[in-house]
C-alpha cells in the first residue's frame, strides 16, 4: 500500500492541530510509515468559522459526513467531535464499513468502549485512542505494549489539568479556591463551567479507561467513587504542608487478588512521592508493575499540540499496520476474567487527615478522641492551630490506617457535637 488516506471528522481546536501536522509533516510521516499518509477529507458542521494559522484546500472541506464514513477511498477515520452522540454512531458505522478509527473521545470510550472494541474485533479493524487520556502522554501505548510483561497492581493519576492548576496555585501563591479557579478561567485553563473538572468526573472517565487497559476490567463511571476539590481550603493546603504532604486530586485504581478499587478524590501525598511535585496544568500517571516496579509518565495533559501529537501518533501506528498488513497485531485490550468484584469505598482502608472546626473550650478534643476510638480509629498526631476565645478554631489530626466505613460513621457522630460548628473535613492519605 503506497498511499493511506485519512478522513477527519471534527475541525475544532484538536482537529486543526491534527490537520496542520498531517499537512506540514507529510514528508516526516512518510519516512515513519514507508507510505504516503494523505489527508483526504475534513468534515465539520461549521465550515464558516475562521481557523487560525491553517490553510487547507477547500476541496477537502465538507459538511457531509458520508464523504468520510463509508467512503471506500478513506482508510482511517479520525473522530474528534467529542460527546456520545452522534460520535458513537459515526464510529460504529465506520467500523462496519471496514474503516479503521482513531478517536480522542474519552466519554465515548468510557461509556461504550466494550461495544465499540468488540465491533472493531468482529470487523477486523483497529481502533486507537491515545489522546483520550493524558493529552500528549503515551500512557495507553505503554499499557497496551510497553508494560505487557507486567502485572499492574496500582495506577495513580493526576489526569485533570484544571484541578491540578487550582491546587498548585493555592499551594504556591496562597490563593483561595475561588481565586485560584478565577485565575484558571482567566488563563484559559478552566472552562466557563468547570464542574466536570473540579467535581472529579473528568478524572473518573480517564480512570475507567486506564483500569480497562491496566487490569482488563471494564468499569462504569457510576462504579467509581468520585469526590471533587470544592471543599479544599487554603487552611487544608497549609496544614498538609506542615505535616509534609501535598494535596492532589488523584485517580486511583488498585488490584488486590480478585478485586479492584477505583476512586477519585483529593489525596494527601508525601512530598517525597513522585506525583507530589507535579504542578500547574501538567498531568502524570504513576504505575506499579511486578517487574518494572514504580514508573512515572509525565507531560502536558491538554491543549491542541499535545492532543494532536497523540492523534497523529495513532494515525502513524495504524498506517504502519496497513502498510505491513498487520492489523490487529496489538489487541485493543485483554479481558481479565479473574477480577470478580469492584471493592466498595466503605471497605477500603487508609490513613486520614481530619480538620475539625470547633469552639475553643475544654473537653471537645477528648470527646472527639473518644468517638474515634470507639470506631477503631487511632490518632497518629493532633494539633490545635489557633487559640481565639469564643471563636471557631481548627483542630487538625492525622490518623493511622482505618476502614472507610468506620471513619464515615465517626465523622457523622463528631459533627453532631454541639461545639462542632462546621462540617468536618477528612482527606485520605496515599503512601
Amino acid at each position: 500500500m503506497e498511499k493511506i488516506n485519512v478522513g477527519l471528522i471534527g475541525f475544532g481546536t484538536v482537529g486543526v492541530g491534527v490537520a496542520r501536522a498531517l499537512l506540514q509533516k507529510s514528508a516526516q510521516i512518510e519516512r515513519q510509515v514507508g507510505a504516503r499518509v494523505v489527508l483526504k477529507a475534513i468534515c465539520d458542521n461549521d465550515l464558516r468559522r475562521k481557523r487560525q494559522r491553517i490553510k487547507v484546500n477547500r476541496k477537502l472541506l465538507t459538511g457531509d459526513v458520508n464523504r468520510v464514513i463509508g467512503n471506500p477511498d478513506i482508510d482511517i477515520v479520525v473522530e474528534l467531535i467529542g460527546g456520545i452522540h452522534p460520535a458513537k454512531e459515526f464510529v460504529l458505522k465506520a467500523i462496519k464499513s471496514g474503516q479503521h478509527v482513531v478517536t480522542a473521545n474519552k466519554a465515548l470510550i468510557t461509556e461504550h468502549g466494550e461495544e465499540i472494541f468488540d465491533a472493531a474485533k468482529k470487523a477486523g479493524v483497529d481502533i486507537f485512542y491515545e489522546a483520550s487520556v493524558g493529552g500528549g502522554i503515551p500512557i495507553i501505548k505503554a499499557l497496551r505494549e510497553g508494560l505487557v510483561a507486567n502485572e499492574i497492581d496500582t495506577i495513580l493519576g493526576i489526569v485533570n489539568g484544571t484541578s491540578n492548576y487550582i491546587l498548585s496555585s493555592m499551594a504556591e501563591e496562597g490563593l483561595s479556591f475561588s481565586d485560584a479557579l478565577a485565575e484558571a478561567k482567566k488563563k484559559g485553563y478552566a472552562e466557563r463551567n468547570p464542574a466536570l473538572d473540579i467535581e472529579g468526573y473528568d478524572s473518573a472517565h480517564k480512570l475507567a479507561i486506564l483500569t480497562l487497559l491496566g487490569f482488563g476490567k471494564a468499569v462504569k463511571v457510576e462504579d467509581i467513587y468520585v469526590e471533587g476539590i470544592l471543599d479544599i481550603s487554603q487552611n487544608d493546603i497549609r496544614y498538609a504542608d506542615e505535616f509534609g504532604y501535598a494535596i492532589k486530586l488523584l485517580a486511583i485504581a488498585k488490584k488486590r487478588d480478585n478485586q479492584i478499587e477505583v476512586r477519585v478524590h483529593p489525596t494527601l501525598l508525601s512530598k517525597e512521592h513522585l506525583l507530589a511535585n507535579v504542578n500547574g496544568v501538567y498531568n502524570a500517571i504513576y504505575l506499579h508493575g511486578d517487574m518494572v516496579g514504580g514508573t512515572l509518565f509525565y507531560g502536558r495533559g491538554a491543549g491542541q499540540a499535545p492532543a494532536a501529537s497523540s492523534v497523529v501518533g495513532d494515525i502513524i501506528d495504524l498506517a504502519r499496520n496497513l502498510r505491513f498488513n498487520s492489523v490487529g497485531r496489538v489487541p485493543i485490550y485483554m479481558k481479565n476474567k479473574a477480577i470478580k468484584k469492584i471493592r466498595k469505598i466503605d471497605d477500603i482502608e487508609a490513613s486520614y487527615y481530619i480538620r475539625i472546626s470547633c469552639i475553643d473550650k475544654p473537653g471537645v478534643l477528648a470527646r472527639v478522641a473518644g468517638i474515634l476510638g470507639r470506631h477503631k480509629i487511632s490518632i497518629a498526631s493532633v494539633g490545635q492551630k489557633e487559640r481565639r476565645k469564643a471563636r471557631i478554631v481548627p483542630v487538625v489530626m492525622m490518623t493511622h490506617e482505618a476502614k472507610e466505613k468506620n471513619m464515615r460513621q465517626a465523622l457523622e457522630e463528631i459533627d453532631r457535637i454541639a461545639a462542632i460548628r462546621r462540617k468536618t473535613v477528612a482527606i485520605r492519605v496515599e503512601r
